[in-house]
């Protein structure tokens, strides 16, 4: 293998694979070693890669012809497309040994791991080769240095330890931190549950709550199950009503009514509205938070709302004008205002003068096959939902009708496909 000798794992997260004709595989997410008990550096397996589809696979260290600062390249673009499945003998170095404690041998003194170096040995076999490690200080306003060991210089955690023993989450999400909310939700689904758990106690509620909403429904609600009620409630206030309603319509009603209680009337509202839909109808589908400006608004007030980073591409394609009050269920219903029309206008004009009033509304009641044709025959990614008094209740996007589209489970792609493609 060429290009570099030793690579530290955290570097190598992120990284892109090519085959040999340069065709993009995926990308390098963890790295697959096997622990031994006779304090020997750990043998490096392989390691997992994300394909586009988010499905994570294993492809073996001898695969791999070279590893530099941009790209892995292996020696075949032929790769087995078979979800990757941990053995019980097997560690994650990213996923598990991060922030998995260790005593120096010399000093006796306890050491946090934050990263780990592999190379090739003599029989061309890689290990993990050295280790960082942040010796523990005891003291909160200092942190100790970062240390590079070779792995005989440490006692590590055995398999066993990091099954059980508590861990810290801190470098695994430093990890995490430029990643999106979907990748880390895959990276979530591929850990051990008691890792699974270390790290969403570590994430903030708004973080936690962007993961969630790319979860698939049942690790949904078996990570909702093992936050306590406050802390579920606060996640679900953080989460998209449209979204934390899903959640919600798959508890049973005494939890439902528990967590609905526990959270803050004005987040709580509007998902006990989604609540009352059936799922696969316009209610049940829409977001109660779309873009809403009463007719006197500027262009310039519309133009810096959609610019709103936290607001998704589909709900900023679309502004709807309404009576006030603008927050939903609105006053009445006046029209919208697509975003390439606002490019068009001077900033100064009133959204009042470019309102599109022929665009036919959803009711709530639409089902999911109605919803879909409008979408096909308007060519939109957003759509008003507006009930028989003339209030916008809600905007439909197309990402909400593709999530109940696509077949059960279509987040975690188990499907199976050719062995080798």
């Amino acid at each position: 293998m060429g290009a570099v000798s030793r690579v530290f794992v955290a570097q190598l997260v992120g990284l892109p694979v090519f085959g040999p004709d340069g065709e993009s595989i995926g990308k390098i997410r963890d790295v697959v070693v096997v622990l031994r008990t006779d304090r020997e550096p750990p043998r490096v397996l392989g390691a997992v890669v994300e394909l586009a589809t988010r499905r994570r696979i294993f492809v073996p260290m001898l695969r791999m012809t070279s590893i530099d600062a941009n790209a892995v390249t292996l020696t075949t673009g032929s790769v087995n497309l078979r979800r990757f499945n941990q053995r019980p003998n097997e560690v994650l170095v990213i996923g598990q040994l991060l922030d998995a404690r260790a005593e120096v041998v010399d000093s006796g003194r306890s050491a946090v791991l934050v990263d780990a170096a592999m190379e090739p040995s003599r029989t061309r076999d890689w290990v993990l080769s050295r280790v960082a490690i942040r010796e523990r200080t005891g003291r909160l306003s200092r942190r100790a240095p970062i240390q590079v060991l070779r792995w005989e210089e440490i006692q590590a955690p055995g398999v066993t330890d990091l099954a059980s023993a508590p861990q810290g989450a801190a470098q695994l999400l430093s990890v995490f931190e430029g990643m999106r909310a979907a990748d880390v939700a895959a990276a979530m689904r591929e850990l051990p549950a008691k890792r699974r758990y270390e790290v969403a106690d570590s994430l903030d509620d708004e973080r936690l709550a962007d993961v969630f909403e790319e979860l698939p429904e049942q690790d949904q609600k078996d990570l909702l199950a093992h936050l306590d009620e406050e802390r579920a409630a606060d996640v679900l206030e953080a989460m998209d009503p449209d979204d934390a309603a899903d959640l919600l319509a798959e508890l049973s009603e005494g939890e439902q009514a528990r967590l609905l209680g526990l959270m803050e009337r004005q987040e709580s509202d509007p998902v006990r509205r989604l609540l009352a839909y059936s799922a696969d109808t316009a209610g049940g589908l829409m977001t109660p938070e779309p873009i809403v400006l009463t007719p006197d608004a500027p262009i310039a007030e519309a133009l810096a709302m959609v610019r709103n980073p936290d607001i998704t591409p589909a709900l900023a394609s679309m502004v709807f004008v309404c009576r006030p009050p603008s927050a939903t269920p609105t006053g009445r219903y006046l029209g919208c205002v697509h975003l390439q029309r606002l490019l068009r206008e001077p900033p100064g004009e009133l959204v009042a003068s470019v309102l599109d009033t022929e665009l036919a509304r959803l009711p709530p009641s639409a089902t999911l096959n109605e919803v879909t044709r409008y979408f096909a025959a308007y060519d939109l990614v957003c759509a008003p939902v507006v009930d028989d008094t003339d209030h916008l209740v809600g905007a439909v996007t197309v990402d909400d009708v593709l999530d109940h589209l696509l077949p059960t489970g279509w987040r975690e792609s188990t499907s199976e496909e050719p062995a080798d493609a």
